[in-house]
């Protein structure tokens, strides 16, 4: 059972430095297309930072939603040309590729017929769900996907309040992968998220983990993570994935 509201303060680790794993698989980088990095200039400055935390690639994962970001592969493909270009001029050496992070919406499951979707690694599509309600159809939207050849990826499922340890289970026997947020490890969304995240870990039920991040002043947290008690299992645990991309 998750112990959600009495954390006892834990003794720091030494830090384990982010390239032990070399990729993160989640963040908002390409400019101005979603709630992530306004315009170019914020763009350099948060690959830059994410060099110096020991990344050495990243799978950057605008947001695409039917109704608020309705960005198409060739608008994101785009923006990751034009990202490359300007690390090329800037003679900064660090990898960029581009998936996307799918909302499952109202009419997802027709896309999936229809549409090509932007994955990364061997076919893996990384999937969010609203923080309100899981959608009604998710299970036969993960089967389909799942027919259609992709890997589904469920990004920070320590986020969804409605999801507890039998749900997460579930999604694991189910073929699920479970990608959780850095910034879950230190309280950054609540104490319960964090909780939750702690006990997928030690479950160990987690096979990616990702920075989700959006701007400069979450990149100012991320050392703080290397020091966390459930990164240093969760590294040594041998389950991630994120450096066989």
């Amino acid at each position: 059972m998750f112990n959600w509201f009495s954390k006892k303060k834990e003794a720091e680790l030494a830090p384990l430095d982010f390239s032990t794993l070399k990729t993160d698989i989640h963040s908002h980088f390409i400019p101005g297309i979603d709630d992530g990095s306004a315009d170019m200039e914020t763009t350099i400055n948060l690959l830059q930072e994410m060099k110096k935390l020991g990344f050495s690639k990243v799978i950057t994962s605008p947001h695409v939603m039917s109704d608020l970001y309705k960005n198409s592969s060739e608008v994101i493909l785009k923006g990751l040309e034009n990202i490359r270009a300007e690390l090329k001029e800037k003679r900064i050496n660090i990898e960029i590729e581009t998936a996307a992070e799918y909302y499952l919406d109202y009419d997802f499951k027709e896309k999936i017929d229809e549409e090509h979707f932007l994955t990364f690694g061997s076919n893996y599509l990384l999937v969010e769900l609203s923080f309100v309600e899981v959608p009604k159809s998710f299970f036969e939207i993960i089967f389909k996907l799942q027919l259609a050849g992709y890997k589904v990826v469920l990004a920070h499922p320590e986020r969804y309040s409605y999801f507890h340890i039998k749900d997460y289970e579930d999604l694991v026997n189910r073929g699920v992968f479970l990608q959780i947020n850095w910034l879950s490890l230190i309280g950054y969304y609540s104490l319960e998220v964090q909780s939750k995240a702690e006990d997928l870990i030690y479950k160990d039920m987690v096979s990616f983990v990702g920075t989700d991040c959006h701007n400069l002043s979450q990149m100012k947290l991320y050392r703080q993570c290397q020091t966390k008690r459930a990164w240093h299992h969760l590294y040594n645990s041998g389950k991630l994935l994120n450096q066989t991309l």
